[in-house]
């Protein structure tokens, strides 16, 4: 199935919401309806006698109102396109008043409302401008009036709540429209009545960008293929409603939505259970730390778990991941589509997070959110940030979930582009190029364990013989000695370790030579004996492991896994059960 079909099953999976406002929450608007944002709300009794009028605030939450395929989608001709009820001040006090014919109709129709007549009573009277002057300090032709009618016991007062008056407008203006041809819906498969315009704005942060238009009647977009435009694509009116009407509402409230510049990322469940971010953790922020891969995968495999029995998931339930993004204000694509199972989908994203983590101190081990990959691997440091330019985010970070729903290999040119930032400190903060080193450390070991080549190397033993590994190793016991020194000094200078690691990366065993022999001369012998018998003991067991391989390729450049090395055993350095200091 498509988008649109999903968009179809979602709406009517969560119809009975339709119209309904929640708390926390933004209203699904029912077929024939959309939100928009009210300016002035005016209040009447029952006789059509004005009552009230107070301007709208602008945190108070958007309004449900009736809408034509005309009035939904004006531009230059809005004055002859008027919405049915709610509308601008302009078109209700006009001379040639559109609004007030069109109302009428509705009115006299059987599928009337009771609000109606002492709406169109007042707007007769002509005491609306002169009214809202007296209740309101300053007026704009564009504000757009909400109305409000009392002294009905057993009706909503406020129009943008009542749904008996929604579902009375989506039933007159379905009759209205009901004698258009009737074609085969591509969405629904059924002989319906064709949608002529498709709603616009489904996703806020790209304007009125539309999935379905056509105004082009002098070009080629579709003649010498069709006679009309909409045969192009054949939607019938209640199906494009739903759709895009569901969309509209993933887009703001319900949906799992992730924009990235004008690129947004919907992830959702059609039948209306609640997903996880794909570009977030897994595990809440809030759970205990774990600092033990082992322990750290068992809580993961026991979030899934509970996530499950919450649910009381079948293992039909489907999920939908969508792009969208617009490069222009008229015109939103569908840059990515994707559908998966529920299991499926959550077992891919344990299996991301399960590999794509790292030692985050005393937050434990956590796994590397989506963005910070990128901005760690192409941004640029800035006021103690890393700021990725809006194009290179958005199209990496699709790339990452790609390869995270659906069980690709880690981007190869991510990786080392991470790998290249952590081995040059000195271009960095200190704290920034501590989260470069977790994220490509991250990005080590799921691209290993991707390409098979490693396997669970966060659960590595410190003694693992491979070149690199146990180099990084050394790297890391090498810092610790000087940064000793400085901590017994209270300085905060850098230490030859970290300030040469360019260089050891590309030809370690001289690198290590020079430093280890300004350790012997400057340090080691200023800071506590067991300090010094530590690094000894330490650099004599690495330097075995280093000997028994092949001594020809010592001085050869490092791969990625030194990093690996090097974040291991300086993580050991605080882990009170690895060593214990006070005894040494």
């Amino acid at each position: 199935m498509g988008l649109l079909q999903r968009a179809i099953e979602t709406y009517d999976a969560n119809q009975h919401l339709a119209g309904e406002y929640r708390e926390g929450h933004t209203p699904l608007a029912p077929v024939g309806h959309l939100l928009t944002s009210a300016n002035i709300e005016v209040t009447i009794d029952c006789d059509g006698k004005f009552l009230a009028a107070r301007r709208v605030d602008k945190g108070e939450p958007k309004v449900i109102i009736p809408v034509t395929e005309d009035s939904a989608g004006r531009t230059s001709a809005a004055a002859k396109m008027p919405h049915p009820l709610c509308e601008q001040l302009k078109h209700l006090t006009a001379e040639n008043n559109y609004y007030l014919p069109q109302l009428a109709l509705w009115a006299k129709s059987r599928f009337s409302h009771p609000f109606l007549n002492p709406i169109e009573a007042y707007l007769r009277a002509g005491t609306l401008r002169s009214d809202l002057l007296s209740s309101v300090s300053t007026l704009n032709d564009d504000d757009l009036i909400s109305w409000r009618v009392v002294g009905f016991s057993d009706q909503e007062p406020a129009c943008w709540k009542n749904r008996l008056l929604m579902k009375a407008f989506t039933d007159y203006y379905c009759s209205l429209i009901s004698n258009r041809e009737k074609v085969v819906c591509m969405v629904t498969g059924s002989l319906e009545v064709k949608a002529e315009q498709h709603p616009k704005g489904i996703i806020p942060i790209n304007g009125n960008a539309k999935l379905i238009s056509s105004n082009d009647k002098s070009g080629f977009t579709f003649r010498g293929r069709f006679d009309f435009d909409w045969q192009a694509a054949t939607v019938s009116y209640v199906a494009s409603q739903k759709a895009h009407n569901a969309l509209r509402w993933l887009a703001a409230e319900q949906g799992v939505r992730e924009p990235v510049g004008t690129r947004t990322f919907l992830c959702w469940s059609p039948q209306g259970i609640s997903v996880p971010k794909p570009t977030k953790s897994l595990r809440s922020t809030e759970a205990p730390p774990q600092t033990r891969p082992s322990d750290y995968r068992d809580s993961l495999a026991t979030t899934l778990l509970s996530y499950r029995k919450d649910h009381r998931l079948k293992g039909n339930e489907q999920v939908v991941f969508a792009a969208f993004d617009a490069a222009t204000t008229g015109r939103l694509s569908l840059v990515c589509y994707n559908e998966f199972q529920l299991p499926l989908f959550l077992e891919r994203l344990q299996i991301w997070d399960s590999y794509c983590c790292w030692n985050n101190g005393k937050y434990g081990i956590q796994a590397i959110n989506l963005r910070d990959i990128v901005d760690c691997a192409f941004g640029t440091q800035r006021n103690a940030f890393l700021e990725t330019d809006e194009r290179i985010q958005r199209l990496h970070v699709q790339r990452l979930l790609n390869c995270k729903l659906n069980g690709g290999i880690f981007p190869m040119d991510v990786k080392e582009s991470l790998v290249g930032r952590a081995s040059t400190p000195q271009a960095y903060e200190d704290a920034i190029w501590r989260k470069i080193i977790r994220c490509a450390c991250a990005a080590t070991q799921k691209y290993h364990y991707d390409t098979k080549q490693g396997g669970e190397e966060m659960a590595w033993s410190l003694d693992r013989q491979d070149r690199s590994f146990q180099f990084g190793r050394l790297l890391a016991v090498m810092e610790r000695a000087e940064a000793d020194f400085y901590y017994k000094t209270n300085e905060t200078r850098q230490t030859n370790a970290i300030k040469f690691m360019s260089e050891y990366r590309q030809r370690p065993w001289t690198v290590f030579e020079r430093i280890n022999r300004q350790l012997h001369q400057a340090y080691l012998n200023r800071i506590e004996p067991w300090q010094a018998a530590r690094y000894e003991r330490l650099k004599d067991e690495i330097c075995k492991i280093l000997c028994s391989l092949d001594e020809t390729e010592l001085n050869q450049p490092l791969s990625d896994l030194y990093l690996i090395g090097y974040e291991l055993q300086r993580n050991a350095f605080f882990e009170k059960a690895q060593t214990n200091e006070n005894d040494e």
